[in-house]
């Protein structure tokens, strides 16, 4: 930003002197705008994110206005509170239920706008603003939003080597890709074919021919570097690849690669798993918690009370959104994995498929050799017995892979198991923290309403006590009347 404006006030028909009186200028008010943000700050879609912004003087700026805008927008508020309450109608319909300010730190001058869900429309300028009397606080957020996925890798043969397909969706923003062989060097692909679509997430799609090579290991990585964010796929392609077979032969090697690359993914994902997970938050029943909380209540003061449940509060908040965001990732996880399965079965079906086409040709190859054998054709025999011996080890390599499709189905639908009764006990969770919020909350009003009770109370009490002390008047009246009740029963 300081070189943008040093370029538009440094023109050339300006002198050296002007120019470098401006320059000072533009410096020194670039130092005191308080609150102005020196870098971007980057966000994933989907993410929760603050904006920071802090009073010069830790004030107390919950009755005072807060204005949050974007320049670029009409209208341009995404979050204005003014007199303890937000102006809903004012702030931008994009912005509607996905803005907030804490209660807790606008007393201690922090205006910070927290921005749930974000957007790949959020991207952009925002001011922050509060017009008080003396200096007033301004800040200035660049805020830049990111969108990743994981790779894809499909094979395939052709003539001249192994074609290699890498498609990657849901970028933001446009990512390049590189292929890099087993030791790291990048390999000669063809352009990358990008296509941006109407929710403005770009989809990538790179090539590469490649040819027999001492790990035949190759990476496809996706990286994006203005949010800093890198994807890598690994895939190994089988040395029969590259050799010349028949179609058949083909199609069964592309077969054991796929499930190759399904079983590494099946690995990633619960290696990702487990290096996620935190520790679950370990809750006590309601009545172990609010117990004490009363006993507290009882010995507090009315401020020290409402300070006390407000605490409470705030970390009761902080153990649900914990708590939520490992069930997002447990859904995830879940989602993931049902996915998983799901090809599981799919690849399943094709080996059995394939073993009964095996059966079939091997079958045909006995019957054409028996009639080789009777024409006395001993090289042909030969040649024919290579080719069965060569289907016979292919189709053992076939029920090895069958048997261990199997058992990765099992320990997969295992895993689901674990993550659904894992989300059943964070939604339980998560159900006794706002039973627990809604009891705090509860008090506290109760809290503050006693107190406002008893103030009042003491308020007309000491009204009463000093309209007696400035009215004399008043007691000679008493003493009076009751003097005359106390003579009536005499006179009668």
């Amino acid at each position: 930003m300081f070189h943008m404006k040093e370029r538009l006030l440094l023109r050339p028909q300006l002198s050296g002197v002007t120019a470098l009186m401006l320059h000072h200028t533009v410096f020194i008010l670039l130092l005191t705008c308080a609150g102005e943000s020196s870098q971007p700050i980057v966000a994933m879609m989907g993410d929760d994110i603050v904006l920071p912004c802090q009073m010069e003087h830790a004030v107390d700026a919950s009755g005072l206005t807060v204005e949050w805008s974007r320049p670029d927008l009409e209208p341009r508020f995404v979050h204005l509170r003014r007199d303890s309450v937000e102006l809903v109608l004012e702030k931008n319909p994009l912005y509607k239920g996905r803005t907030s300010l804490s209660t807790n730190r606008l007393k201690r001058g922090d205006i910070s706008l927290k921005l749930s869900t974000v957007k790949v429309s959020d991207e952009g300028t925002y001011r922050g603003f509060v017009p008080t009397s003396g200096t007033p606080t301004d800040c200035v957020i660049q805020l830049t939003v990111g969108s990743v996925s994981f790779p894809d890798i499909k094979i395939s043969k052709v003539s001249n080597g192994v074609l290699l397909v890498c498609k990657s969706e849901g970028w933001y923003p446009e990512p390049e890709v590189f292929w890099l062989d087993g030791e790291g060097n990048l390999l000669s692909a063809g352009p990358t074919e990008t296509v941006r679509g109407p929710d403005d997430l770009y989809t990538v799609s790179s090539r590469v021919t490649v040819e027999k090579r001492h790990s035949n290991s190759f990476t496809c990585r996706v990286q994006q570097n203005h949010i800093n964010q890198t994807r890598e796929a690994l895939i190994h392609v089988p040395d029969e690849l590259f050799l010349v077979e028949s179609s058949f032969a083909v199609r069964v090697s592309i077969c054991v690669a796929v499930c190759v690359t399904s079983i590494s993914a099946a690995l990633f994902i619960v290696w990702r798993g487990r290096q996620n997970t935190t520790k679950t938050i370990e809750t006590k029943t309601s009545s172990d918690e609010l117990q004490p909380l009363m006993d507290r209540e009882k010995l507090m003061t009315g401020s020290d009370k409402i300070h006390y449940l407000e605490n409470t509060k705030a970390k009761l908040d902080e153990d649900l959104q914990k708590t939520e965001g490992e069930l997002e990732h447990v859904t995830q996880v879940i989602k993931t994995l049902t996915n998983q399965k799901e090809n599981l079965d799919k690849q399943k079906e094709k080996l059995i498929a394939l073993q009964q086409e095996e059966k079939i040709l091997i079958e045909e190859k006995e019957e054409r050799m028996k009639r080789i054998r009777r024409l006395q054709e001993d090289k042909k025999n030969q040649k024919h017995d290579k080719t069965k011996k060569y289907l016979e080890n292919t189709k053992e390599e076939h029920v090895k892979l069958l048997v261990n499709t199997n058992n990765l189905l099992k320990t997969t639908g295992d895993l689901i198991t674990e993550m659904v009764e894992r989300k059943g006990k964070l939604e339980r969770d998560m159900e006794q923290i706002r039973r627990k919020l809604k009891e705090t909350e509860r008090l506290r009003e109760e809290t503050e309403r006693l107190r406002e009770e008893t103030e009042r109370k003491l308020q007309s009490e000491q009204e009463e006590t000093e309209y007696e002390i400035n009215d004399p008047s008043s007691c000679g009246d008493t003493s009076s009347k009751m003097l005359t009740d106390q003579l009536q029963p005499t006179k009668q």
